[in-house]
Parts: structure tokens; C-alpha cells; sequence
């Protein structure tokens, strides 16, 4: 019994927009600074974390993440600028296969990870855009993101004009 005790208070709970509570060992719920920041700030030894700009659905994702980052293999980190599109030769396969999700879901890890300071899943997920851009035309660029086009076309020549240099290199 004595074991299951220590466990409880090795536990945080992580309370999403909706109000779900998730129960979290503390040192996967670390891998945010900014709950990090929350529990060493609270010296009653805070037990919720109130996060209310992330959703419950991108919060279990998140901790999908940090509990695999903390408990199974670490993210080898993230070569810049990327070498491959494919973010399985960027990352381990795991990793790879956490971020081939739909365009929404990854914005909103994107949020998640920015708001939560949850570096390696901001790399992961802003490299994947990134992976997503590498070697488009801004044509391509703008139907992958549904993105319209709000220049002229003597506003786009324009630019392009000015920009020239970026393609010759």
C-alpha cells in the first residue's frame, strides 16, 4: 500500500479548456516549463494545473508526446535547415508518425506546445509546416494550407521582380 501512496502525489492533474482532467506522473507533466514553472511556484504542492487555452482532445496529444519523450525514447533532435521532406528521416519513425495528422490538429499542437513551452514538440510540429513547404512553389504553398491569393497580378510580378535573388540562389 505504502507504493501506491507515493504514487498519488508523483501525479499532477492537467485540466484542459473543457475542464477534463487528465492524471499525469510529474515528470512527463515537466516537460512543460510552463507547468513546471506552476508546481516549483506552489508551495502547497498544487495538484491541478489549470490549462485553459488548450482543448482536451490536443491536451491527451500533448501528453501522448511527453510520455513518450520522457518514458520510451527521446526526439534525436531536429538538423536545420531540414534535410528531407519526410519527417521519418528527420525523426524516429514514432515521432514521425505522431505528426502525420490533419492540417487543424497539428495547428493546434502548435498552439498547445507554444502556449504549454514544450520545445521539442514546437520543433517537431513547426518543422513538420515546414517539411510541408520545402521545395513548393507559392502556388503549391498556397493549396496545401488553403491559403488565397490577394495580389494583382502586376503586384505579384512586382514582388517577384524584387525577389528574384531568392530563386537564383
Amino acid at each position: 500500500m505504502m507504493g501506491d501512496q507515493g504514487q498519488d502525489e508523483d501525479n499532477v492533474s492537467l485540466v484542459s479548456k473543457e475542464g477534463d482532467k487528465f492524471d499525469v506522473p510529474v515528470e512527463v507533466a515537466k516537460m512543460s516549463e510552463l507547468v513546471k514553472s506552476m508546481i516549483e511556484d506552489d508551495a502547497d504542492g498544487m495538484t491541478e494545473i489549470p490549462l485553459p487555452n488548450v482543448k482536451a482532445t490536443v491536451l491527451q496529444k500533448v501528453i501522448e508526446f511527453c510520455t513518450h519523450h520522457t518514458k520510451q525514447e527521446a526526439m534525436t533532435e531536429i538538423e536545420k535547415p531540414l534535410k528531407s521532406q519526410n519527417m521519418a528521416d528527420v525523426v524516429q519513425q514514432w515521432y514521425a508518425n505522431y505528426v502525420n495528422v490533419e492540417q487543424v490538429v497539428l495547428f493546434e499542437l502548435i498552439l498547445a506546445a507554444n502556449y504549454m513551452d514544450i520545445k521539442p514538440l514546437l520543433d517537431l510540429t513547426c518543422a513538420t509546416v515546414a517539411s510541408m513547404i520545402k521545395g513548393k512553389t507559392p502556388e503549391e504553398i498556397r493549396t496545401t494550407f488553403n491559403i488565397s491569393n490577394d495580389f494583382s497580378p502586376e503586384e505579384e510580378a512586382q514582388v517577384r521582380e524584387e525577389n528574384k535573388w531568392c530563386e537564383e540562389a
